[in-house]
């Protein structure tokens, strides 16, 4: 049986992503007879990692089926937003997209499962598009965000876009999607629209969280 004192600092490992200034957390978990306990994020451990701290403006939830696939998500710049994602039940295979016009890796992206049984959270810096796939039924995400939802100001990018090639389809299920999503314009269609973020304005936009 392994216990932690409540308040007590949970060691965290911490991964930088392919995407400049995306991180993948993982934290040590603690089970004993009656569960498990984690910490899903640290302030200061973040602080450290990221070099300003994480205004938590909302917290939000999504539950999907497997097969669903959400995204690719991003907030207009200015104002943009920053995000923190873990998944408190089931699977999914969360995606970081660099979505920063002028950004030294734009139109990369990486992949990190987040899960129930890890815990594992992702940082999604201003101007990073966001999307996943769910791997079970009931998937449950967890966001922690850095300003207000507002309708005008998010934007999507279609995350079945042939030039990025993101691996969405699952054995048996084919990906559900809103219809904002099917109808999201491609990565160079964005770019030519003029609606993708500025790396320079995301980079002063984040040193001011």
């Amino acid at each position: 049986m392994t216990t932690r004192p409540i308040g007590a600092t949970a060691p965290t490992t911490v991964r930088e992503l392919s995407v400049e200034g995306a991180y993948e957390f993982t934290p040590e978990i603690f089970p004993d007879r009656r569960g498990l306990f984690v910490t899903t994020y640290q302030q200061p451990q973040f602080t450290r990692t990221s070099g300003h701290a994480m205004p938590v403006f909302q917290t939000c939830q999504s539950r999907s089926s497997r097969g669903v696939v959400r995204g690719v998500h991003f907030t207009a710049t200015p104002p943009g937003m920053a995000k923190h994602v873990t998944c408190g039940r089931g699977r999914a295979l969360d995606f970081v997209v660099d979505l920063r016009v002028g950004s030294p890796t734009f139109g990369e992206w990486d992949t990190v499962e987040l899960g129930q049984d890890t815990f594992r959270s992702t940082y999604l810096p201003i101007g990073v598009g966001h999307g996943f796939v769910a791997l079970e039924n009931d998937t449950t995400l967890v966001y922690l965000m850095s300003g207000p939802y507002v309708a005008e100001h998010e934007l999507a990018v279609s995350p079945l876009d042939p030039e990025l090639a993101l691996p969405l389809t699952l054995e048996g299920a084919e990906p559900v999607m809103s219809e904002r999503d099917v109808a999201a314009p491609t990565l160079a269609q964005a770019l030519e629209a003029g609606i993708l973020p500025d790396y320079a304005t995301c980079l002063e936009l984040e040193a001011a969280l």
